[in-house]
């Protein structure tokens, strides 16, 4: 008789055993000769050792599938159970998936620029992504860094923005410091809580795998083995840039985000990012991206409102 111990690592337990155990029930009556016994974040195996190994391999193959895709279906514990499948083929027949949602959703870059960010990425350890609300520029970014992170190509991922609001300052919002800067910060919250269970993003940030910070918070810092992005970077002074992108450590991967047409500083002249990227765009290593009007995935009118506004800003410049 042989017993082996499996620790599910990253699993959340109640979405691989299925409601009710479902998956689980369904996956130990493939080896009826086992006694198999789930415990929170860990299966217990007891039977002959062929079977046991057996059923190891086949567990492996089904979390290697749930890391891919956020959940398991019944699809999978067929064809790994019943097909004797290695790997699970999924049934999207999509190359540009970036990662599978909470709810198994498809997560993927869906416009030319969003796709051309993907590209560039592969290349390129530092990218710029500006555009105009709407355009998916930090969300895809979000996106390649949650894939990178479940790659195991990095270690943590950080997202930063610089504590600038348009018409009101930190210190006179309520609360402590945390307080005052979540619901500055509630984008990148919600962006990441659309790939990342609940319980498994509430366990990354208290361990450090996931922080948000201000920006100020990176100063002093060498970011090693990191996906390190920086939103909302047309509100940083050349200054702040510069203290930024210098914390680029060994493996560390960095997305810089920003519209340039919504800078909250008190002089728009005083905003770093237009200027970096003039400073840096003929820098191998580095790559840019411009979004623009047909990027944007939002409603439909968030398009046509940001046409108007821009149509205004020329016409106050003839004026």
């Amino acid at each position: 008789m042989a017993e082996k111990i499996i620790v599910l690592e990253n699993v959340e337990p109640v979405s691989f055993y299925g409601v009710n155990n479902v998956h689980f029930n369904a996956i130990a009556a493939c080896f009826p000769k086992l006694k198999v016994v789930a415990r929170g974040g860990e299966i217990k195996i007891f039977g002959a050792k062929s079977e046991v190994d057996d059923f190891e391999g086949k567990l492996v193959s089904l979390i290697a599938y749930y890391h891919r895709r956020g959940r398991i279906t019944n699809e999978a514990i067929a064809q790994i159970y019943h097909e004797n499948a290695t790997e699970v083929h999924d049934d999207t027949g999509d190359g540009d998936t970036l990662v599978y949602g909470n709810s198994g959703s498809i997560i993927k870059a869906r416009t030319a620029n969003q796709k051309k960010l993907v590209a560039l990425y592969e290349n390129n350890d530092l990218l710029f992504a500006v555009g105009p609300a709407g355009s998916g520029k930090t969300y895809t970014a979000i996106a390649l860094a949650v894939r990178a992170l479940k790659n195991k190509e990095v270690r943590k991922i950080i997202l930063t923005r610089p504590a600038i609001e348009a018409g009101e300052r930190l210190g006179f919002l309520p609360g402590d410091m945390k307080e005052k800067l979540d619901p500055y910060l509630q984008p990148l919250y919600d962006a990441l809580h659309d790939m990342i269970p609940v319980k498994k993003l509430e366990k990354f940030m208290e361990e450090g795998v996931v922080q948000i910070a201000p920006l100020a918070f990176m100063r002093g810092r060498t970011l090693d083995h990191a996906f390190v992005i920086l939103d909302e970077a047309q509100n940083t002074t050349l200054a702040q840039m510069k203290m930024f992108l210098t914390r680029m450590g060994k493996n560390a991967k960095f997305i810089v985000t920003g519209d340039v047409t919504q800078v909250d500083l008190p002089h728009r002249n005083d905003s770093g990012l237009a200027k970096s990227m003039g400073m840096l765009g003929k820098i191998k290593g580095i790559g840019m991206v411009e979004f623009n009007k047909k990027d944007i995935i939002r409603h439909a009118l968030v398009g046509k409102i940001v046409q108007a506004f821009e149509k205004d800003e020329k016409n106050q410049q003839l004026r």
